[in-house]
């Protein structure tokens, strides 16, 4: 691993627009930010101005309040100028919400990649009134708390369709190693993984904006998760080959618009801490499994902190990718409980 960079994050704009404002962070270029219900209560989004018309980055959630955001926000800041594209960096529904509204409401043209457009329209096509049976399976594999499991087996689960609006057929590839002109500036392309598969971040070559979406936060890490879709993912080891390869293009002068919280420099230095955060807690896992434990034992040396019941379904999907990868790189073992969990434990 490189050395430590010396300098430090820095936030040019300390606070975020107001809802239904915009603040301007480059020639054409406007921030906003749309809310959220969960305890992460915002997602930001930007719009490009491309002189006849906007380019959209992601949505935020398909609810009345966002669209109502968004009405104000193209009649306000964008200038009653309509939104010609939509660029979605990836499936997930804060980020892909309205994409299907734009598309059907504005007549715009929806950006993104492959994997992004293939998930988030077989998502929204994919409800369900019950838990699967395969969920949970999945669940008690991961050792989730009995009392937590008791509740989602008798409780609907979270649909995508519930805040993604439907997605009509057709949209335009974006690929990494491409290019793509939005705000008057030649951006290019490379897609990361492990937060999401293929997710799309936008490099210009004409200043120093980095559009990074949620592969690169500047004070929180984007969740990993491993789920019933595909229990042998190994996220973790996606995304530090990711977070490798961003370094190596890093430049302290690169100002970052990601998918949450606010846009900093600092970019060198930011890239350590995200691929140092996650080796120590991969270390600190091998050091507390003397013993065999389960996923949902796992939180303390994970996150070092008391998890609440709001975010225990993302720590534990957290803590499956952490242990998963250890295990498939032959650093521990594991075996089936009497419960039908997988427990972990170091190798001698």
């Amino acid at each position: 691993m490189k050395d430590r960079p010396t300098e430090g994050l820095r936030y040019p704009f300390e606070k975020p627009p107001a809802e239904g404002a915009a603040v301007e962070l480059a020639d054409g270029v406007l921030w906003m930010r749309l809310p959220l219900p969960m305890k992460l209560d915002h997602v930001n989004v930007y719009a490009l101005d491309d002189g006849d018309g906007w380019t959209v980055i992601d949505t935020g959630f398909a609810t009345k309040r966002s669209r109502a955001i968004w009405e104000s926000l193209m009649q306000g800041p964008l200038s009653g100028k309509p939104v010609r594209r939509v660029v979605v960096t990836h499936h997930h529904p804060d980020h892909i919400g309205l994409a299907g509204w734009f598309q059907t409401e504005h007549g715009a043209e929806l950006v993104t990649t492959r994997t992004a457009w293939l998930t988030g329209r077989m998502l929204t096509l994919d409800a369900q009134d019950v838990p699967l049976p395969e969920t949970l399976a999945f669940y008690r594999s991961a050792g989730m708390a009995p009392d937590v499991l008791a509740k989602r087996e008798s409780e609907r689960p979270f649909n995508f369709a519930d805040v993604v609006a439907p997605m009509p057929l057709g949209f335009t590839r974006i690929a990494d190693g491409e290019s793509i002109t939005m705000g008057g500036r030649t951006w290019d392309i490379y897609t990361g993984h492990g937060h999401a598969p293929e997710q799309a971040t936008f490099w210009s070559r004409d200043d120093e904006l980095v559009i990074s979406a949620d592969q690169i936060l500047p004070s929180i890490s984007p969740n990993i998760g491993v789920y019933a879709t595909e229990p042998m993912a190994d996220p973790i080891g996606e995304w530090l080959v990711s977070c490798e390869r961003f370094a190596a293009v890093a430049r302290d002068d690169h100002f970052v618009l990601g998918g949450h919280k606010l846009p900093f420099t600092g970019l060198p230095l930011r890239m350590f801490q995200l691929i140092d955060n996650h080796h120590g807690a991969l270390r600190r896992l091998v050091a507390f499994l003397d013993t065999p434990q389960a996923a949902g034992d796992c939180f303390m040396p994970l996150f070092r902190r008391t998890i609440g019941d709001a975010e225990y379904g993302l720590a534990l999907v957290e803590a499956v990718a952490h242990l998963s990868h250890l295990y498939q790189t032959g650093q521990i073992t594991r075996a089936r409980r009497g419960d039908d969990a997988w427990v972990y434990q170091r190798k001698d």
